[in-house]
Parts: C-alpha cells; sequence; structure tokens
C-alpha cells in the first residue's frame, strides 16, 4: 500500500534494486554485514514481528531484508525521493505489509503523515549523514516521539573521529583505493546510476522531480557515535552505543 502518490508501471523492479544494490555496495563493501546486525538486534530487542519505521528509506533496502528475515513484521517507508520510491512502490505492489510515505524529514511536520503514532523499531541506514547537526538533532527528538518504551532506533552511516586524523586519513586512502580498482572493473559510480535511471522510460519524469529537490548530492554533517549516542541520550532514549563498526561507519543503537 501507499501514500507516496506513485502509480507503479512496467518495469523490472528487481532488476533496478540490485542495480542499487551494487552501486551502494561500491562505497559500503560491508553493507550487507551491517543490515544483519541492525536485524540481529531488532530481534534480540523487540522481537520477530515488529512493527517498523523504515526512515529515509530510498528503494525500501531494510524493508526488503526485514521482511525475508521476519515474515511477520510491518514496514512504513517514509522518503522524500521520487525515483527511488517509485523503486520501492514498483517492489512491495500488493503487499499490505509495506506502506510508504512522501515526506521532508525537515518538515517538522512529517511525522503527522504516519499510518501509526508508535514503532517497535525506527532504523536508517546511509542516509541521515546529509542532515547538519542541528536539523539531525531535532529530527532525533522527533523519532524519539515515535518509538514506543522498550523500543529501538538503529542508524548505520558515516560516523567520523574527529580525534583520530591519521587513522581517518589512512582509512580514506585505502577505501578510495579499492574503490578506483571496482570502478575500473566496471561498477556503476553514483552519478552513473543516477544517469541510467535518466534514461529509463519509467524512471525519468521522477528521477527528474528528484534533481530539482536534491541537485547533485546533499552533504550533511558526519558526526562521531559519541555525538550520536548523546544526542540521543538527551533526546529522550534511556540508552544508547555502538553495535558494529567498520574503519568509517557505524551501526549506533538507542533504546527507549
Amino acid at each position: 500500500m501507499t501514500d507516496s502518490g506513485i502509480t507503479a508501471a512496467t518495469a523490472d523492479w528487481q532488476a533496478w534494486q540490485e542495480s542499487w544494490d551494487r552501486q551502494q555496495e561500491w562505497y559500503l563493501p560491508d553493507r550487507e554485514e551491517r543490515f544483519r546486525i541492525m536485524l540481529d538486534m531488532v530481534e534480540a530487542l523487540v522481537g520477530t514481528a515488529p512493527r517498523v519505521l523504515d526512515l529515509a528509506c530510498g528503494t525500501g533496502s531494510i524493508t526488503a531484508r526485514l521482511l525475508a528475515r521476519f515474515p511477520d513484521a510491518t514496514s512504513t517507508g517514509v522518503d522524500l525521493d521520487p525515483a527511488l520510491l517509485a523503486i520501492a512502490e514498483g517492489t512491495f505492489a500488493g503487499d499490505d505489509r509495506v506502506r510508504l510515505v512522501t515526506a521532508d524529514l525537515k518538515d517538522p511536520d512529517w511525522p503527522a503523515k504516519l499510518p501509526y503514532d508508535a514503532y517497535d523499531a525506527v532504523l536508517t541506514a546511509t542516509a541521515l549523514h546529509w542532515l547538519h547537526r542541528e536539523p539531525l538533532a531535532d529530527l532525533y527528538g522527533q523519532v524519539a516521539g515515535l518509538v514506543r518504551d522498550g523500543g529501538v532506533f538503529m542508524n548505520a552511516d558515516h560516523m567520523i573521529d574527529e580525534a583520530t586524523p591519521r587513522i581517518n586519513a589512512a582509512e580514506r586512502a585505502q577505501r578510495h583505493a579499492r574503490m578506483n580498482q571496482a570502478k575500473r572493473d566496471g561498477i556503476l559510480d553514483w552519478a552513473e546510476w543516477w544517469q541510467l535511471a535518466a534514461k529509463d522510460p519509467v524512471l525519468a519524469e521522477p528521477t527528474a522531480r528528484r534533481y530539482e529537490i536534491y541537485g547533485e548530492h546533499a552533504e550533511g554533517d558526519a558526526p562521531s557515535a559519541r555525538w550520536h549516542a548523546r544526542v540521543l541520550r538527551e533526546k529522550g532514549f534511556g540508552e544508547a552505543r555502538p553495535v558494529w563498526c567498520s574503519p568509517s561507519d557505524t551501526l549506533l543503537l538507542a533504546v527507549k
């Protein structure tokens, strides 16, 4: 089901999902590992039939893995990107476990568009780094209001510790060397993926609209995991800490 206003047209949505996954894995080779740990912690803390809010859901990557692992789960995906929502809509068409909502997370009234007032888990990955610290802190306050007591919030994203500049520089250099090799081997990067979407008969129009909204690529902040944990506790979560990390990214878990 959808509140997004998108009409699913004929397209190979699974192929677009797989193409998106490959493009994202170019940046995040351990992407599936973070999803696995995220769902492990969902199961550990709120069980196998959770009501989930997939925050800044994109194509629904988290929702797809959630439902594959927990068939009794339900998911509300919220995003503003019309092209990625079109792929999500096509992918989950006819699945009553999924609702898709178009909303701007910088709009203070976005929670009013959701079908539920409370969720067992709010999950997001590689999305909130386009927000700067102040609006991100405001968003965390809104998320705290949506998570039930005992529920969880998890954010897997770039979280950079500014106290370790030499480590950061070495990690970045190695990561980019590997990315450059993968690029030479033919992987699509972000810009090339969007160029393909712009030429697709189904995605061309929503892709044009997403560029009107976002431009090329919005960049916000990537504060440390300590910053995220502190702000989440200040906004109403009882506990918050990393439960997984790579050299550049962290999966941070907060419990209401």
